[in-house]
């Protein structure tokens, strides 16, 4: 007998709805271009802080208060969505994404704080830098890619906008659900 299924979970930001209106008018002249990525739905557009996908039900509890006390101190922040990249080798890359600015340096203590919580829960835990950004679309490996896509949102600069809350939340079959909301600042 197998216990429950485990939870694919990751903590956010969620941009407020002016911020994904303003990036996805930006990116509407792309949407159809030839060689872009798979569009990813701006109602589901966020900040990534810390990836844990599967994680065992019996954690779930742990997770949410260890997520609620490296929230807890974390001070005001301002963010901007600004600018794009891509990520992965200009002959194959894999990822467009759109560029934070603002108080990145708050969101950059948040993310180890979080990670520092998850590993103290046994959960692994990715060994790279952090890098705040917000992913648009994914390039599928098999189709023709044009890497240059970044280059057209170069200038985009969104509206500025205060952090409200962080977000643990449950990935399933293509939606997004919130567990649990901690208020920032």
């Amino acid at each position: 007998m197998t216990g429950p299924a485990p939870l694919r979970l990751f903590v956010a930001v969620a941009p407020p709805a002016a911020a994904r209106a303003s990036l996805a008018e930006a990116l509407a002249p792309l949407r159809g271009a030839p060689g872009a990525p798979r569009w990813g739905d701006p109602a589901r557009w966020h900040l990534t802080l810390l990836f844990l996908g599967a994680v065992p039900p019996e954690l779930l509890p742990g997770l949410t208060a260890a997520v609620g006390a490296a929230v807890a101190p974390t001070p005001p922040a301002t963010l901007r969505l600004a600018g794009a990249g891509r990520f992965g080798p200009r002959r194959r890359p894999q990822v467009l994404w759109a560029g934070v600015d603002g108080d990145v340096g708050v969101l950059a203590d948040l993310a180890a704080r979080l990670a520092g919580a998850a590993r103290g829960l046994g959960l692994p835990v990715e060994d790279r830098p952090f890098r705040p950004h917000l992913t648009l679309g994914r390039w599928d490996p098999r189709r023709p890619a044009d890497a240059d896509l970044p280059d057209r949102l170069a200038g985009h600069r969104g509206p500025s906008w205060p952090v409200r809350e962080v977000s643990l939340v449950r990935s399933s079959a293509g939606r997004h659900d919130p567990l649990g909301t901690w208020p920032v600042g």
